[in-house]
């Protein structure tokens, strides 16, 4: 088992952080530090890789040095799942752009408060992995930023708390309606999933 169990029962989330590269630096004591959830199961790896830095747009990631994502994944079929990623303040607009999916194949990021960016996981693990009612996102870290990492921690204990996606959702459009209806569309038009809302 390469991950910590906290709590018990339904729903099920995994939450994984330190994927490639140095970004365990700005991302894994955010996991390390948190606590279990009021209801349910939160599974956990802090860290990934702490050298090789491998996109998770690139399917052999998931083969070489994220196959314990996987097989924590195939274990415990988790109903949310969350990656927690950091990025270079100038590499912002590489990930925001909306030229994104031409240029790389994946929607852009939303942003959200203090830098901290949204969007789903690589198409790789979404598509082979996941039902279409499972949540999966990405949050990306504004590196170096202390602002951003904090507000960052705040979304993932407030992440950990939600049942379904559609609480995600409901809580999304409330507190950002621009950037939760902009990740909707992205996602639906991406993966072909017909949402309700």
């Amino acid at each position: 088992m390469n991950y910590r169990i906290l709590g018990d029962g339904k729903p099920i989330r995994l939450f994984v952080a330190g994927m490639h590269g140095e970004e365990w630096k700005d991302t894994s004591d955010i996991l390390e530090n948190i606590e279990a959830p009021m209801k349910g199961t939160l599974a956990i790896i802090p860290l990934v890789n702490r050298d090789d830095y491998v996109s998770t747009l690139d399917e052999k990631y998931f083969s070489e040095i994220g196959v314990p994502v996987i097989e924590a994944v195939k274990e415990l079929k988790p109903d949310i799942y969350v990656e927690i990623h950091s990025y270079s303040a100038e590499n912002m607009i590489n990930l925001t752009e909306p030229e994104r999916i031409e240029r790389i194949g994946v929607p852009a990021f939303s942003r959200l408060d203090n830098n901290v960016l949204l969007g789903s996981v690589a198409p790789y693990i979404r598509r082979n992995y996941f039902s279409q009612d499972a949540l999966c996102l990405t949050f990306e870290i504004q590196k170096d930023n202390d602002i951003s990492k904090q507000y960052a921690s705040r979304i993932i204990n407030r992440m950990k708390e939600f049942i379904s996606k559609d609480d995600f959702l409901a809580c999304m459009l409330k507190r950002y309606p621009e950037q939760a209806q902009k990740a909707i569309e992205d996602y639906r038009n991406f993966y072909k999933i017909n949402y309700n809302k």
